[in-house]
């Protein structure tokens, strides 16, 4: 017999297989309706700084959640301790708090009829043989190349080196249960230049499922520094109203505050700037979204949800019109449609994008503003007002005249999205949202 601590949980059977067995109990316990989530995995982080190794980090971990339903009540409860007592004492304290919750008219399971039965194999399992000795000798790499880009680069603010391999299981009172296995990793750099005008900092990274698909550590150390230079000189612009060009790194963020308005929490809550908003024109129609969660080995790929429930190619914005919200299945019965298959957010984002580059972009401008890094959270999610700390480059005469910093960007995100002219054809793949960069029509840019 194995002991407890002996056991790896970081395998999709033997999750699937305590997932089913914490469920039985539950139900013995007195659950009327009962889900469990379990997750476990292993990782490897390292980070060099001055050419010698920082840290070294080896994450383990594991979670165990129990949520119980009792007459529309609802408790849940987790636990890192996978033994027999603490699961029980884990199901008994969800039963406690599910006693004596409030009852809610939309609590509870997502209905059998929406569960996954197709559990495709989707290529998400692609372990990196990476000890730490050869992690540090790649971050070293990586620096090294940066370092020796030019003399301008002072110093490294850290060049880091991750991987992780971890099992994700899911099993409620319906008869449904599966776990799958899947892995990320990746390399960046932050480099910091310095010159007569003063000090800057940039930074690349490369990031996916599998090794083979990252930029090699000459090249994250070469964009880390290019970019890092290119900051140098930044000043101030008056202040003033330009078309602004969002790089298709930043730009992931605007689709990313369009996920949060048309998701079901921020619906029913009735706090979102696309509120009621569903068939309704939010984007210029040249512009349409869709959403792919079997695209083998990408980082957003599942077959269900959070709530079990299978998920689906689908069209979310078509020709600008908003065809669909994001729903959970308690956010579905909350505004009284079917869920989505969305709990836990959209999966592989692909937004459309025209044929040009972004050097032929700026090249049709007199003067524009191209931002790459944003910062601060000026964000509101109800009203749409939007107004960021950004830093980037002047566009003057269909070129960069000079790096600007201290600006901030400022509008309204509903009318920020109608006034979207073009999408670029330098799409970003490295996360969940594939999209070019941005040109917006016009902000207001604040300046000296």
């Amino acid at each position: 017999m194995k002991q407890h601590d002996a056991i790896d949980y970081n395998r999709p059977a033997i999750l699937d297989e305590l997932a089913v067995r914490t469920l039985d109990e539950a139900r013995r316990a007195g659950a009327e309706a009962v889900e469990i989530g379990l997750s476990a995995g292993e990782g490897l982080s390292v980070t060099v700084r001055g050419g010698a190794c920082e840290t070294v980090e080896h994450e383990r971990d594991k979670s165990l959640g129990v949520t119980i339903y009792l007459g529309g009540r609802k408790g849940s409860a987790t636990t890192s301790d996978f033994s027999a007592q603490a699961i029980s004492e884990t199901i008994h304290a969800a039963l406690r708090i599910a006693e004596v919750a409030e009852p809610d008219p939309y609590a509870g399971l997502a209905a059998a009829e929406f569960l996954a039965t197709d559990l495709p194999d989707l290529d998400l399992d692609h372990p990196w043989d990476l000890d730490a000795e050869s992690a540090i000798a790649l971050a070293i790499e990586c620096e090294k190349v940066a370092r020796g880009v030019d003399a301008r680069i002072k110093q490294s603010d850290g060049c880091s080196v991750n991987r992780y391999r971890g099992s994700r299981a899911y099993a409620n009172s319906h008869g449904f249960h599966a776990a799958y296995r899947g892995t990320r990793h990746g390399l960046s750099a932050v480099m910091i230049a310095e010159d007569g005008g003063g000090m800057q900092r940039g930074y690349w990274f490369t990031s996916g499922r599998d090794a083979a698909q990252l930029e090699d550590a000459e090249t994250v150390g070469r964009l880390a520094a290019e970019r890092t230079l290119a900051k140098l000189g930044a000043r101030k612009i008056a202040t003033t109203r330009l078309p602004v060009i969002y790089e298709a790194r930043i730009a992931t963020g605007l689709i990313g505050h369009v996920l949060g308005a048309i998701s079901g929490g921020a619906q029913y809550r009735r706090a979102s700037f696309l509120l009621d908003a569903l068939g309704e024109t939010i984007l210029p129609e040249f512009i349409t979204v869709t959403e792919d969660p079997f695209l083998p080995g990408a980082l957003g790929s599942a077959a269900f949800d959070d709530d079990g429930v299978a998920t689906r190619r689908k069209t979310i914005i078509e020709a600008g019109r908003l065809d669909t919200y994001l729903l959970s299945a308690y956010a579905a019965r909350r505004l009284g449609r079917a869920p989505t298959g969305n709990a836990g957010g959209a999966h592989n984002l692909f937004v459309s994008h025209g044929e040009r580059a972004l050097a032929d972009i700026i090249a049709g401008f007199d003067r524009a503003l191209l931002v790459t890094d944003l910062m601060g959270m000026g964000v509101n999610g109800v009203t749409g007002d939007y107004s960021r700390g950004a830093s980037g480059f002047l566009i003057e005469g269909g070129e960069v005249a000079h790096a600007v910093e201290e600006i901030t960007v400022a509008g309204n995100l509903k009318s920020m999205l109608k006034d979207i002219r073009e999408i670029g054809a330098d799409v970003e793949t490295r996360g969940t949202v594939h999209i070019g960069s941005v040109v917006i029509g016009e902000m207001a840019v604040a300046g000296s």
